[in-house]
């Protein structure tokens, strides 16, 4: 079975604790520094949505989305910890790319591009560059509001039931079935996965459901608690299918 730990704790203290190459393979998605705000909460300046009594940000529609005001993507990390997670891992794939370039060690090319299919406003692909392999990979799968993809195999198709939607606990969560394809794809039988901003916790329930050893680091509290119950909820739905 699995092992998978997880951390309410800064991940540069906890890297620190590792051998270098310790982990095979981080898949890791850290702030890009967007100065990302979730629905419904605006910045200074966008009319009604600041509260000039207070001082700060109105919670419009928080309790809908879920998701509260947080200055976590104000900055992208410091050089250092690029240098720290090569240290510590094999090989990583590390998302935001696009906005986090020059920063990241260019000791390959490789890029994976997540088509989220859609035609809205937003984002329409992430990207994330890894040392892999040189070239550019795509993975297609619907990612906008309530619609979400039908499979891993269909992802461009959306699924319909939106009972059986993943339920959203953080602003940039991505979809368990991303990180089923990441590491369906690249990662091997025995592999020990890291990921230093755990966020939702996809990736730790994705290497639950595939048997791969796993270390998650949040710093935030909230999101960490939100995480591990997200995991824990999963892991009874499942003993629960095959009782």
């Amino acid at each position: 079975m699995a092992k998978i730990e997880l951390y309410n704790e800064d991940c540069m203290e906890g890297m620190k604790r590792y051998s270098d190459k310790h982990f095979s393979l981080a898949i890791v998605d850290p702030p890009y520094g967007k100065n990302y705000l979730p629905k419904g909460v605006f910045r200074k300046g966008f009319g009604d949505s600041w509260d000039k009594r207070k001082g700060e940000p109105k919670k419009i529609n928080v309790e809908r989305t879920m998701f509260q005001y947080k200055e976590w993507d104000k900055k992208p990390p410091p050089i250092g910890y690029f240098i720290e997670l090569i240290r510590v891992s094999k090989h990583q794939i590390i998302w935001g790319e696009n906005f986090l370039y020059h920063l990241i060690p260019k000791i390959s090319s490789g890029r994976i591009v997540w088509d989220k299919c859609h035609s809205g406003v937003g984002n329409f692909c992430e990207i994330a560059w890894t040392d892999l392999f040189d070239g550019v990979f795509l993975f297609r799968f619907m990612w906008n509001g309530m619609l979400q993809g039908k499979s891993i195999e269909e992802g461009w198709i959306h699924q319909g039931n939106k009972r059986l939607n993943e339920k959203r606990i953080h602003p940039t969560q991505k979809p368990v079935k991303l990180y089923l394809w990441l590491l369906k794809n690249y990662a091997k039988s025995g592999d020990q996965i890291l990921d230093t901003h755990l966020g939702s916790g996809s990736i730790a329930i994705a290497c639950y459901d595939m048997g791969f050893d796993f270390t998650g680091y949040e710093i935030d509290l909230a999101y960490y608690e939100g995480a591990k119950k997200r995991l824990e909820d999963h892991k009874r739905q499942v003993k629960m299918v095959f009782v």
